[in-house]
């Protein structure tokens, strides 16, 4: 639950030398919620500090490190380029990266970007899924570990996995010859008015400047302290070698970008990426996504159970579907009010976030809060948690005030 401001201490009478001043009160951590729909973005939320150390406060569109919502973005890549004729979700993604890939399990089984969008690749992150500047993707997935045994690609079991997300990303940069970072500017961001970039990478000095500092819940730097930010090297790199994006190959390794979690963005902006996600469920509009590409997440959408009760019940092209109807799981209370909504979810470094549109009413909400405490699975585990929920239900009191 959002921390709330301490009560002034009541002095106990005494002469005025020996009373003590009473503490300041509390700071709550860093939120910003901000609601829109299809005209207008309205911050609702907007308290905390964006940095301890500095004491500057959190303003609502702020970049932040928004985890998981990453993967959204890359779809919404995905399939603008596939639109452009460039790309095709269905086919062998060997083809593209110029190296076979294979489940070591299933190995005449290809592998499609829309088993990987969907988690339904077969892939584990017990290999881990950060593969440094210097160090091979190829060489990661040809790690027994980073598989398992749940069916062959695209019947596998669902399993959340983000080492799924540097192949995809790494896919994009073979199939269009452009740096990950690059492909997502200009399909996604520069089309939407969107001021935003992976791992600070050209963000620029005044985007920096206004970073919000990831703090756990314990109090200590979880991300982006100032420390972490340009002219340090921003992005992963392996021992040894050297932190130089420019001799950077495109579609040999796009981890470095942290396609899984590492899009830095504020709130308004990040709700312009909402808005675009209206016109996918209107599938007669052309407006963001190609009628052809938002019928298949519509499509991918209505046959996406995925057997997980706890948290990722509805799940495909990493869009996920919350409360939906007849569907008994644990994501069913991050609102409360029965509504469907389709969007993503994000947690790691002591943040939580969200973007989460309603298609019916083309009504949004985009968070996040800090300082929040590890789920009892651990990182990336998903789940929304009471914090959560209390956030959203002082948005939804926020809104339904208003006329």
């Amino acid at each position: 639950m959002i921390r709330r401001f301490l009560a002034a201490l009541v002095l106990i009478a005494a002469p005025a030398a020996a009373q003590e001043a009473a503490p300041p009160p509390a700071t709550p951590p860093a939120t910003v919620v901000v609601a829109f729909d299809r005209t207008s973005i309205t911050p609702l939320i907007v308290e905390g500090l964006a940095n301890k150390e500095t004491g500057r406060k959190v303003e609502a569109n702020d970049p932040v490190r928004i985890a998981s919502i990453s993967k959204l973005i890359m779809a919404l890549t995905a399939l603008r380029l596939a639109d452009e004729g460039k790309l095709s979700l269905t086919r062998d993604v060997s083809d593209y990266l110029g190296w076979k890939l294979r489940s070591p399990y299933h190995p005449d089984a290809p592998v499609q970007l829309t088993d990987l969008l969907s988690h339904r690749a077969g892939l584990s992150d017990k290999a881990g899924y950060i593969i440094p500047l210097g160090e091979s993707l190829e060489a990661k997935l040809a790690d027994p570990s980073a598989w398992r045994e749940t069916g062959p690609p695209g019947e596998a079991a669902f399993e959340y996995a983000n080492l799924g997300s540097p192949l995809v990303a790494t896919v994009l940069e073979a199939a269009s010859g452009e740096r990950y970072d690059r492909l997502v500017e200009r399909l996604v961001f520069k089309p939407l008015g969107v001021k935003a970039c992976l791992n600070w990478i050209g963000c620029g000095l005044d985007l920096e400047a206004r970073a919000v500092t990831l703090y756990r819940h314990t109090g200590e730097i979880a991300a982006d302290g100032i420390d972490r930010l340009l002219p340090n090297c921003t992005i992963p790199v392996a021992e040894g070698a050297a932190c130089d994006l420019e001799s950077y190959v495109p579609g040999t390794n796009a981890s470095i970008f942290s396609p899984q979690g590492g899009v830095r963005i504020g709130m308004v902006d990040l709700a312009k990426i909402g808005q675009a996600l209206f016109d996918i469920h209107h599938a007669d509009t052309e407006e963001f996504v190609s009628p052809a590409s938002a019928v298949f997440v519509i499509w991918t959408l209505s046959k996406g159970a995925t057997g997980d009760e706890t948290f990722f019940c509805t799940y495909g092209l990493h869009f996920q579907l919350i409360e939906a109807p007849g569907q008994v799981c644990s994501d069913d209370r991050l609102f409360g009010d029965g509504i469907s909504r389709i969007g993503h979810s994000g947690e790691a470094y002591g943040l939580q976030s969200g973007l989460w549109v309603d298609p019916k009413t083309d009504t949004g909400f985009a968070y996040f809060l800090t300082e929040a405490p590890p789920p009892a699975g651990g990182e990336d585990t998903g789940g929304f948690t009471p914090r959560e929920k209390a956030l959203m239900a002082r948005a939804l009191a926020m809104t339904a005030k208003k006329p």
